[in-house]
């Protein structure tokens, strides 16, 4: 799970939940039937949108509202949706493909996180990142890069359940996991959560 990924995310789930001033919609992107998306979602990351789809099942991301940062740190939201998602696409200046997908029980939390304050307690929320995510410190929810200290890990195409301390009882919560299992992150702080690794679905 890349920090920066996550933080733009939040901020247009912010700007979701808010009712906040949005970037123009792009009335003809998302066009595209369901097949057509579905079989580019997986490769296709020039394309914002099927890239932001590929990121969750294509129940969720066909109808998912899909934002993108800009360069002056905006976001612009490149189709409206219509079932509480809310998709971003692969960023290009990550490390391999990063496209995820929140719906508002998570954005809440990324928002808490972003804002150093407590996550709503007892709201759980789920991520969706199936085309893998980059990399991160394990133990440091605001590590920018890697350091003998920190427990950088990388991970695979994955599902964070955020909000909830119940879920995490009985995951490992060590800080060097073993990322092909489920596991604890950030444990010990008000953002633990629940990686569950899965397979990348196929295309």
């Amino acid at each position: 799970m890349h920090h920066a990924k996550l933080a733009l995310l939040a901020a247009g789930m912010s700007l979701a939940l808010n009712g906040c001033e949005q970037g123009p919609v792009d009335k003809d992107a998302g066009n595209e039937t369901t097949a057509e998306a579905n079989a580019g979602a997986s490769a296709d990351h020039k394309d914002p949108v099927a890239s932001a789809m590929a990121a969750a099942p294509a129940a969720i991301g066909q109808d998912a509202t899909i934002v993108q940062a800009q360069a002056d740190g905006s976001m612009k939201t490149l189709r409206e949706g219509k079932n509480g998602w809310t998709c971003m696409p692969d960023s290009p200046t990550t490390p391999g493909p990063d496209p995820m997908c929140m719906d508002q029980n998570a954005g809440k939390w990324a928002a808490a996180w972003i804002g150093k304050k407590a996550p709503p307690d007892g709201t759980t929320g789920v991520i969706y990142m199936l085309e893998g995510g980059t990399d991160a410190s394990n133990t440091d929810p605001y590590a920018t890069a890697p350091t003998a200290e920190n427990n950088w890990i990388e991970t695979g195409p994955h599902i964070m359940i955020v909000g909830s301390k119940d879920v995490l009882a009985g995951y490992p919560s060590g800080p060097k996991p073993d990322t092909s299992a489920p596991y604890v992150m950030w444990a010990g702080t008000p953002y633990a959560h629940l990686m569950v690794p899965v397979a990348k679905p196929a295309t």
